[in-house]
């Protein structure tokens, strides 16, 4: 961190004992290292609020490049979708004369004349006695 050395350190300690006094100079430096940890915790928390900000702005560039890609992959798929569909039309549109139109059946009669079906009455008893679950 500085540039000090072990006889440039001995200078100093030497220095504060004549100034400070012996009584005084175990608080001072109780109170030297307290706020010299304080100013490394607060730098610490700099750096860490620095990184989380980095790491935030990679996660939203990499989010939009992702949505646009999402978009890009999306768009190119409904293209190819209408593409298609068109393509199946022009094929399916000359058809469409040759087919038979079929009328609708009105009754249960007319999709199947050969079964033959309970009366509905009957058909009716049997859903008000079916026991309930």
């Amino acid at each position: 961190m500085f540039d000090i050395g072990l006889s440039e350190l001995m200078l100093i300690a030497v220095v504060a004992l004549v100034v400070i006094g012996p009584e005084r100079l175990p608080k001072v430096a109780r109170t030297a290292g307290h706020i010299l940890g304080r100013l490394q915790r607060y730098v610490s928390d700099v750096k860490a609020d620095i990184n989380r900000e980095m790491q935030l702005d990679e996660l939203k560039t990499l989010q939009k490049q992702m949505t646009e890609q999402v978009n890009s992959i999306s768009n190119s798929v409904t293209h190819e979708m209408r593409e298609v569909e068109t393509s199946v039309s022009s094929v399916i549109e000359p058809l469409k004369g040759d087919v038979a139109v079929l009328p609708a059946p009105t009754s249960d009669e007319d999709l199947d004349p050969n079964a033959s079906a309970p009366p509905k009455e009957a058909l009716r008893a049997e859903v008000k006695e079916a026991p309930k679950t």
